[in-house]
């Protein structure tokens, strides 16, 4: 009897002891599964293409523009000389570029007086020579590119353009006297190409002068078109 008592207490330790270890087994044995699935990296899309953008490139041109800092050119216009109507002028300029903004200038203009309005109403009264009425000037002036820009022509084409202010000193020949005369003016620059250039200035030449038997300062007025080129 007591033999039983002990088989049954061992028996039921054992089962105690072993039942909780094979459930734990178990459980773990079924998620084995799942955790080797969401270990497992996911499989690539190899079906899918990757879209490469088609972009069209287009060829650009470099502005070839050489470092020639002088520029030489003519120029042709109409000058009104004071009291003594408008002609044609035409001259010669020298410019060297100090930097992109300013530069010097020598030019040389020629014209030719006209008559007063007392000559030409007293008929044969003549306040000038025949050589007296040539009009010679020369003038050394420096000049700031105020407003550098572009000017576009169609779609396609661009052009370098500036805007600049300029004075300067000189002298004009005329009347038989040689007279000091101050300049001032403006003028607009068109580079068709990186070689010439289109300029049309305003200019203003100013000195004192008795001619008319009264010492005055008198404007003289001229406004000209002009071609140059660099080198």
């Amino acid at each position: 009897m007591e033999v039983s008592r002990f088989r049954l207490l061992f028996l039921t330790l054992l089962a105690a002891s072993v039942l909780p270890g094979c459930a734990m087994f178990s459980r773990n044995r079924d998620a084995a599964p799942e955790t080797a699935a969401a270990a497992q990296p996911p499989a690539d899309d190899a079906g899918k293409s990757i879209i490469e953008p088609q972009v069209e490139r287009r060829e650009i041109k470099r502005p070839k523009i050489e470092a020639s800092d002088f520029e030489v050119g003519v120029y042709g216009g109409i000058l009104s000389i004071e009291d003594f109507e408008s002609n044609a002028v035409y001259g010669a300029r020298l410019a060297y570029n100090l930097t992109e903004d300013f530069f010097l200038e020598a030019s040389l203009g020629r014209s030719r007086a006209g008559r007063t309005s007392y000559e030409n109403l007293s008929g044969s009264a003549e306040i000038l020579t025949d050589s007296e009425r040539d009009y010679t000037y020369y003038a050394l002036s420096a000049g700031w590119n105020a407003l550098p820009g572009e000017v576009f022509v169609g779609k396609n084409r661009a052009y370098n353009t500036a805007f600049y202010l300029v004075t300067g000193i000189g002298s004009t020949r005329f009347g038989g006297d040689d007279l000091f005369t101050v300049n001032a003016g403006f003028g607009y620059r068109i580079l068709p190409t990186d070689w010439i250039a289109v300029h049309f200035d305003v200019r203003d030449y100013i000195f004192d002068t008795d001619l008319l038997g009264k010492k005055k300062i008198v404007n003289n007025l001229e406004a000209h078109l002009g071609l140059s080129f660099f080198f």
